[in-house]
């Protein structure tokens, strides 16, 4: 569990996630907020793939 919470790319994938709760908070909800979240959620799918790879192939 360790390995995913402290990598670079999990850490970026959810500060940009707050980023997108507090423009969710604050923002006009349109369909901008969908393509945000969507492209939040795609972030951190890639980012805890290539952890789980990452870790898998040095295994």
């Amino acid at each position: 569990m360790r390995k995913y919470i402290l990598n670079g790319s999990i850490l970026s994938a959810v500060l940009g996630g707050w980023s997108t709760v507090k423009a969710t908070r604050s923002g006009p909800h349109d369909w901008r907020l969908v393509l945000m979240w969507l492209s939040w959620a795609i972030t951190l799918a890639v980012a805890i793939g290539s952890v789980h790879e990452d870790y898998k192939n040095n295994d």
